[in-house]
């Protein structure tokens, strides 16, 4: 959280023009009102502190050196929906190097290093099968449901169709649905909201380095195997594979911890993994085996983590993933078979299971289809996320009680099931039963004995077996205008189904659309050629959804090794790679993919891969922060708790000279850097009261070990229940066994680019600019740089730095 223009320093607010406290002799703060101004609240607004730092007004910054030319960053206002959101805080990735680390770290010897690392593959283990299990509980769930559900509907229905009632099947479809709904849509509004969408977006940037409240809870992970489980039954353009990353996630954020802050107990083991850095590999390949357990592909699931999820990557990680996603996919194997009855055969890969294609013919001709296809796709999809984008700025606008998000859902399913009602009523696509194949309830309507509706059987059943029958089904099964008609309505449901309050996934409805629109293409190429091998249709309803998911999601590599693998197809391997590359360049040449575009309009502040371009001339001190708040390496506890109790800031760098006690011609520095002390290390201190009588620190009492500070990790003490003498106030605490000595620091005049990929590439939550003394002048945190960015659209480039807003809404 950031905070605003004026700051409170021991009860006392600072006006615009009131300068920051320095410390006398004895510690005590005073005030000095000539050493800075701060930013007045006029149309430049300040838009807040960044972890420790105020930003300056424009021409408080330092002047330009001669030549140096720095892009000009468009400001936008604040009321625009591009605001990064203030309530999200980085995580602690690197390392801390402490003198209390470095000591810990010394005692450890080869053996305990081997015991840990093989404890790490226990863990990835149990991370696999766990979230196998979820996966397996959520489709038996579903399996045996839907059953009922769609076995009474039948019933009722062709008994309906004779005794002209109906609209008894209607209002009782509708009914169960809404039911479902409603249930799935009040688990998320009203039990936890974080649990909402698939998850993918706010997985996405926990491994970029965000700390998203409450997405690991054990909570959050009932909510979302439950919702995501109502949301289905109830119908709606929702598929159930996408959560699976989300649930795999929270799985692992659980189980390497060794305790539960929810339920509150502590096994007390795996406390070598409480930290930001272990957590994140841990939840990589939960992520994985995620994407392991939807598709029944583990090789799909390393490679989604690598492109879409994780940030940061090790060889190391490498083979602990892959054996967490492969012990994921063969848990589900191994339980689904059984429940279907065919145990120790493995015949059930995934949640969803495509069925494997038979060798179709493959010719070079057809690679020109495959690339026109992926244009359709990227148009598809960067329309299709154009609209989502509007429904979403109207939601965030208009729909904010709880009662208002739970009404949309209703609404929203009662569409749905209104709309499939009246094309099976309408439209009378009558298809012999011979030809049903893997139907599970042929509904015959107004269709002659024998016959069943072939749209009817696309809407009464779930989305997966629709897609598979897409795939599969014979050439002349499905009629072109009723698949036609299905694409369209089908599209805009999952459109505006997506966003939604309950947990659902856009994996599916992508899937189904595209394979829509391209059995379409298949159908047309199969009467040209009058029925050529190679122009199958169920080839290209592969590709036209391949070519529908690539447009939305812009995933590319992952997606079509995760369609290999579930196909058992690998010559189709170039035609969906050259597929999905064509939908990603064309559709990012309109917009982002959809989870770039619910993080942008959630205001997380998420690092790209790089920085923007042209961007050069643009130095560290053009974009830091200032004045920094800094500390003493032996601090006076009252000076610390006024400091805790009254900024926001998460790092406070540690000086050796206080910055008023600099020459007139250093008052742009802060003092001497001696190294980086955390706002969490500071709360436990305080917390253990580590105490100390002398200004000079204290050698007699033993350091706070690193033990202590995994035990409180991750849910630091608050101030509530903490209690000081004035005694105690007036002691004083010795930071340097705590502090990082040698925290990144970037020179004041590093460019933009060079102060990003040092930021980025090491995850690091504060970067110290210095001046050439190593004196502190500015800080550079990840809402810093995430505020500058470069859009990039139809060849021409906008450059905007964003502000800062006190939002932080549900993805």
């Amino acid at each position: 959280m950031d905070t605003e223009t004026e700051t409170l320093i021991n009860g006392e607010r600072l006006k615009p023009n009131q300068g920051l406290p320095s410390n006398s002799a004895d510690g005590a703060i005073i005030y000095d009102s000539s050493h800075f101004q701060l930013r007045s609240r006029d149309r430049h607004v300040s838009y807040g502190s960044i972890n420790g730092a105020v930003p300056l007004l424009e021409n408080n910054r330092e002047p330009e050196m001669p030549g140096r030319q720095s892009v000009t960053f468009r400001r936008l206002p604040p009321e625009m929906l591009t605001t990064l959101s203030s309530q999200f805080e980085s995580l602690d990735y690197e390392p801390w190097e402490s003198r209390v680390f470095k000591e810990e770290n010394s005692r450890k010897t080869p053996s305990s290093l081997t015991k840990q690392g093989v404890i790490r593959w226990v863990v990835v283990f149990f991370i696999g099968v766990c979230t196998a299990l979820i996966a397996c509980t959520i489709d038996i769930c579903v399996v045996e449901i839907t059953k009922l559900k769609y076995g009474f509907l039948k019933k009722y229905i062709d008994k309906c169709v004779t005794e002209n009632c109906l609209y008894i099947p209607y209002l009782q479809w509708l009914g169960i649905s809404c039911g479902f709904a409603f249930i799935a849509s009040l688990l998320v509004t009203y039990g936890e909201p974080v649990a909402a969408g698939s998850g993918i977006p706010l997985v996405k940037c926990y491994l970029n380095g965000i700390n998203v409240h409450r997405l690991h809870r054990l909570k959050t992970l009932f909510v979302k195997a439950a919702g995501v489980t109502c949301s289905v039954l109830g119908g709606l353009a929702v598929g159930k594979e996408g959560p699976m990353v989300h649930s795999g996630a929270a799985v692992a954020a659980g189980l390497s911890q060794g305790k539960s802050t929810s339920l509150g107990f502590d096994f007390g083991i795996l406390k070598e993994f409480r930290c930001d850095q272990e957590k994140r590999d841990f939840v990589t390949g939960g992520a994985a085996a995620g994407v392991a357990a939807a598709f029944g592909a583990p090789i799909g699931g390393v490679l989604f983590s690598l492109e879409e999820g994780s940030s940061f990557w090790n060889q190391n990680m490498t083979w602990r993933i892959f054996f967490c996603s492969m012990v994921s996919a063969f848990t589900l194997n191994v339980v689904l078979s059984a429940y279907h009855g065919q145990i120790g055969q493995l015949a059930y890969d995934g949640l969803l299971n495509f069925g494997k294609f038979p060798d179709i013919p493959f010719a070079l001709l057809e690679l020109p289809i495959f690339i026109g296809m992926g244009i359709i796709g990227g148009l598809i999809g960067a329309l299709f996320n154009q609209m989502n984008y509007h429904i979403s700025v109207f939601r965030r606008r208009f729909i904010l009680s709880r009662w208002a998000k739970v009404l949309e859902v209703i609404v929203v399913c009662s569409v749905t099931v209104t709309t499939g009602f009246v094309m099976i009523y309408c439209v009378n696509d009558c298809k012999p039963l011979g030809a049903k194949d893997d139907i599970d309830f042929p509904i015959q309507m107004f269709c002659e004995d024998g016959q069943f509706n072939a749209v009817a059987a696309m809407w009464l059943q779930t989305p997966e077996a629709s897609v598979r029958a897409l795939f599969h089904d014979q050439p002349g099964t499905h009629n072109p205008l009723s698949v036609g008609l299905f694409f369209i309505t089908y599209v805009f449901l999952a459109c505006w189904t997506y966003g939604l309050s309950i947990s659902s996934g856009i994996f599916i409805p992508a899937l189904l659309s595209g394979a829509a629109w391209g059995r379409l293409v298949g159908l047309g190429l199969y009467r040209l050629t009058e029925g050529a091998a190679w122009a199958d249709p169920g080839k290209y309803a592969l590709i036209g959804a391949a070519s529908q998911l690539g447009g939305i999601a812009r995933v590319t590599l992952s997606l079509a090794v995760i369609l290999i693998e579930t196909t058992g197809n690998l010559s189709l391997g170039l035609g969906l790679m050259l597929t999905l590359l064509t939908a990603k360049l064309v559709g990012d040449c309109f917009n982002a993919g959809i989870y770039d575009m619910n993080v942008q309009l959630a205001g997380l502040p998420m690092l790209p891969w790089s920085s923007p371009p042209l961007c050069y001339g643009t130095e560290a001190r053009d974009i830091m922060s200032k004045p920094v708040v800094v500390l003493r390496e032996v601090e006076r506890v009252s000076t610390i708790l006024s400091v805790l109790e009254e900024t926001p800031h998460q790092g406070f760098p540690l000086i050796f000279e206080d910055r008023f006690a600099s020459p007139q011609g250093k008052q742009n520095s802060f003092g001497m850097l001696r190294g980086l002390i955390l706002r969490s290390q500071l709360k436990i201190l305080l917390k253990e009261k580590a105490f100390c009588t002398s200004p000079t620190g204290g050698t007699s009492q033993t350091p706070v070990p690193l033990e202590t500070f995994r035990m409180y990790y991750p849910r630091y003490p608050t101030f509530q229940g903490m209690h000081f003498t004035e005694e105690e106030r007036s002691s004083y605490l010795d930071l340097r066994p705590y502090l990082n000595p040698t925290p990144y620091t970037v020179p004041m005049h590093a460019s933009l680019p060079r102060t990003f990929q040092l930021f980025r590439a090491l995850g690091l939550r504060h970067l110290i600019v210095t001046d050439d003394n190593n004196e502190v002048v500015g800080m550079i945190t990840r809402k810093t740089l995430a505020r500058y960015r470069a859009r990039i659209c139809c060849g021409t480039i906008d450059f905007v730095e964003l502000p800062l807003g006190g939002h932080g809404v549900q993805l």
